[in-house]
């Protein structure tokens, strides 16, 4: 028997983040897949013992149905878009598949990384914001350092 593949997605709710998503939606996630859409937040939004609890693990695997609730994802700090939600219950209805969210909070580089091993995931798709050769060595790449360092394939999906 097969095992449950793992699709990961970074996602930051903007365009090159949509594309990912939509671009792993219609070509690698299938019928039973579990599609994990994973977010870093550069700061800490939480309550104190829940923040503290979650920093080093990140949240719990918040279902498509709390995720889809504006009053559910205000305690998290996140706000995703309609357009990312219609592409994630459009896909969960359509494919059969499970979609789940985590949060981190940190440096993106590291977390999408941490996430990799420890959720674990099968694959992950990040998107490209295309930022010049000098940008990027200034702001560093997230997408050029999961590459470097993922364990599990990584596909960037370039605008």
């Amino acid at each position: 028997m097969e095992e449950t593949r793992r699709v990961g997605v970074a996602v930051d709710f903007s365009d090159s983040s949509r594309n990912a998503l939509r671009w792993a939606v219609d070509n690698v996630v299938r019928k039973g897949d579990y599609l994990i859409l994973v977010t870093v937040l550069g700061h800490a939004f939480y309550e104190g013992g829940e923040m503290q609890l979650w920093e080093a693990t990140g949240s719990p695997l918040i279902p498509l149905t709390d995720f889809s609730n504006p009053n559910i994802m205000k305690k998290y700090g996140v706000k995703p878009d309609p357009e990312t939600l219609d592409i994630v219950n459009t896909a969960a209805a359509q494919k059969e598949i499970v979609v789940v969210l985590k949060i981190y909070w940190g440096d993106a580089r590291e977390k999408l990384c941490e996430a990799i091993d420890n959720i674990p995931l099968s694959c992950i798709f990040i998107g490209n914001r295309g930022l010049g050769k000098l940008k990027r060595v200034i702001m560093g790449s997230v997408s050029n350092h999961v590459v470097n360092n993922g364990t599990c394939p990584v596909t960037v999906v370039k605008n």
